[in-house]
């Protein structure tokens, strides 16, 4: 079997609420797959439903092969599933002695427990703090053992949620390479990642995919993503603050819009994707009738974040 996922019309409701409908992907083994969407999206009702901790209300999901609603158990043993904000452990104890820990309760006898996690500690260079107790630890150091948390039962489909929230650049870099090599070690994992980071969305995923109220919008590889706006410009405008989102929407040719509102500085910035450069001139007569100042403008490369502003008409 070349795919570790299957979901087939899959959907979850809860009550009038339709979290899920009718989602229909299949995630390929060796790969790295996004979900990319904002929250109240259906992305966690997913996962927890692969995870096999949510029943679907109707449809099909398989991961590896195994029936989520029959063969739960099956799948447990092959998955983990790691938390940007989650905090597993006891404060007591040391990064060493919790990772000892939860390898016992992945099954491991004791002495193979320590020699795992003995390793995992030197590969993922965490000797300096790991005989530190977890709440002496920085947020950095603590998802980084995290991080190595979810590889202890060398699973088959790690379940990544937000794994970088709130980490500096630096320590966000070294997760985001650790991703990479642990996933270039066996062709035959699966990296399913949820992130509001366009930029690690893009450096990391194989193929994403948009969920928006509780649809896919689309699934596809970044580089084909991108392409969606080849034909198409993006600018950025800074201006004093303006309140005709609106109207601007209105122009022919502009294509998707976010505005953000430095109210501190009186300043907005208007990111603008129109259908060609001619159009930036109608916009730009538009402020000026209006009585707005433009400070700046600037046309820019296509991002990942301006596709999905594309297609859902607001950013993540």
């Amino acid at each position: 079997m070349l795919e570790s996922i299957i979901t087939i019309n899959l959907s979850r409701y809860f009550g009038d609420v339709k979290a899920l409908e009718d989602i229909n992907i299949k995630v390929n083994k060796g790969e790295i797959f996004g979900l990319l969407g904002p929250n109240g999206s259906g992305k966690t009702t997913l996962i927890r439903i692969l995870t096999t901790a949510l029943l679907p209300t109707k449809g099909e999901a398989y991961v590896l092969g195994y029936d989520v609603k029959k063969d739960y158990l099956k799948i447990r043993k092959y998955i983990n599933i790691v938390s940007g904000d989650e905090k597993a452990g006891y404060g007591v104890l040391t990064v060493r002695e919790n990772l000892w820990f939860f390898s016992q309760l992945y099954g491991y006898n004791r002495s193979e427990g320590w020699r795992i996690v003995n390793e995992l500690i030197e590969k993922f260079g965490m000797q300096e703090y790991a005989d530190r107790k977890i709440n002496r630890i920085s947020h950095g150091m603590f998802q980084k053992y995290n991080f190595v948390r979810g590889l202890l039962n060398n699973p088959l489909v790690l379940f990544l949620d937000e794994p970088t929230l709130g980490l500096d650049v630096n320590i966000s870099r070294e997760i985001r390479n650790y991703i990479k090599e642990w996933i270039k070690e066996d062709r035959e994992r699966t990296v399913i990642l949820t992130t509001h980071y366009m930029v690690e969305a893009q450096e990391l995923c194989d193929r994403i995919a948009i969920i928006y109220k509780g649809k896919i919008i689309t699934v596809d590889t970044v580089e084909n993503l991108l392409r969606i706006l080849s034909k198409e410009s993006v600018y950025e405008i800074k201006t004093n603050l303006i309140n005709q989102v609106e109207k601007i929407k209105s122009i022919q040719g502009v294509k998707a819009i976010d505005v953000e509102n430095d109210a501190s500085r009186m300043i907005s910035k208007i990111r603008v994707v129109v259908s060609e450069d001619s159009v930036i001139s109608d916009l730009l007569s538009f402020l000026k009738n209006e009585g707005i100042k433009v400070i700046s403008l600037s046309k820019e490369e296509v991002t990942l974040e301006d596709v999905f502003l594309y297609l859902v008409g607001r950013k993540l």
